[in-house]
């Protein structure tokens, strides 16, 4: 991709990279566009690094990604966290480097709902991982965004280590490792 540059038509939350504090960006800023991976965009802003989560593409001047959730039906589960929709979730997520979800890189080793709570034991495809903090960040804000969802917990764990043959037969096709 070509670096464009881009005026933010309205205020953006964005991260830091690689520690993945959080910032926004201002109405009216420019930025330069340096990359679009998996839903997400990496930007320029006065010299730093950040990425913008594809749901707030329409500040870049792009189409957001929408993620839909099931609702949950019925009388006494209608305040209850669906599972699968915290899949949804997780699948929305992308590693910063490569257009794979983190579900389908094999990044995801645990998922435990209790009281609304959803608490994940993920991994990264490597222990000095820069992207650690902003992959994590991104899987709390995703899954937050599940209905009836009130806290999210991400541990992340580097044992056993992540390999290759964690990921699906489609994302080893997509990487051309299959």
């Amino acid at each position: 991709m070509k670096s464009k540059i881009i005026s933010v038509n309205r205020e953006c939350p964005a991260q830091l990279v690689p520690d993945g504090t959080p910032i926004t960006i201002k109405k009216d800023s420019f930025v330069t566009l340096t990359q679009s991976l998996g839903g997400a965009y990496t930007v320029l802003l006065n010299g730093n690094m950040a990425r913008v989560d594809g749901t707030d593409a329409d500040a870049l001047g792009f189409e957001p990604i929408v993620i839909e959730f099931e609702q949950p039906k019925g009388t006494s589960d209608d305040k209850a966290v669906m599972e699968s929709n915290v899949w949804v979730a997780m699948s929305a997520v992308y590693d910063p480097e490569m257009p794979v979800n983190i579900v389908d890189l094999g990044l995801i080793y645990d998922c435990k709902i209790t009281d609304n709570t959803v608490v994940i034991s993920m991994t990264l495809t490597a222990p000095a991982c820069g992207m650690g903090p902003v992959l994590v960040n991104d899987v709390k804000y995703k899954v937050g965004l599940v209905p009836n969802v009130e806290s999210v917990e991400v541990d992340l764990v580097l044992d056993p280590p992540w390999s290759r043959e964690m990921m699906t037969e489609e994302a080893q096709l997509e990487l051309g490792l299959f």
